[in-house]
């Protein structure tokens, strides 16, 4: 690895965080234009609710709009990877979330056989709101060519 590249899976994970964490539509769009230039393809979706009743909605909607931008080929092995990592990084919150509303954004990013899903949530506690973040890598075929075996370019 040279100072211009990082591992794939790392750049992956970074990439699913930045869009997590994006604070508007805009920013994520942003996001989304920059890691593509890096051979990144990502998606976020906003959610809220309660959150033991929303965890099957939270994962559903991550499958769909990785599907519908392109983040994964509609294939079992995807689909599966994406409900994987999402229920994975969902749960990593549940010390923090379970009995509370929940409100932020879900985000998957992959590069080659790189997917990775991260969560980030305000958790509802009366006036004394807290913070969550969960992080989720996962495997996946490389069958859509959307990246290679060499690490993605830094920006």
């Amino acid at each position: 690895m040279t100072h211009d590249t990082e591992a794939p899976n790392l750049a992956v994970a970074r990439a699913a965080l930045r869009l997590a964490t994006s604070a508007s539509r805009g920013d994520e769009a942003r996001i989304k234009e920059d890691l593509l230039r890096k051979g990144i393809r990502g998606v976020a979706v906003d959610f809220g609710g309660p959150y033991t009743e929303s965890i099957g909605s939270m994962v559903q909607r991550a499958i769909v709009a990785a599907r519908r931008e392109g983040v994964i080929a509609p294939i079992h092995p995807h689909e599966g990877a994406v409900a994987g990592a999402a229920r994975e990084a969902l749960a990593q919150l549940a010390g923090r979330a379970l009995g509370f509303n929940v409100g932020g954004k879900v985000a998957i990013a992959r590069f080659g056989e790189h997917l990775a899903c991260a969560v980030f949530v305000g958790v509802g506690l009366v006036h004394l709101d807290d913070v969550a973040v969960g992080l989720a890598h996962r495997a996946v075929p490389d069958v859509d060519g959307a990246g290679g075996d060499s690490a993605p370019a830094r920006g």
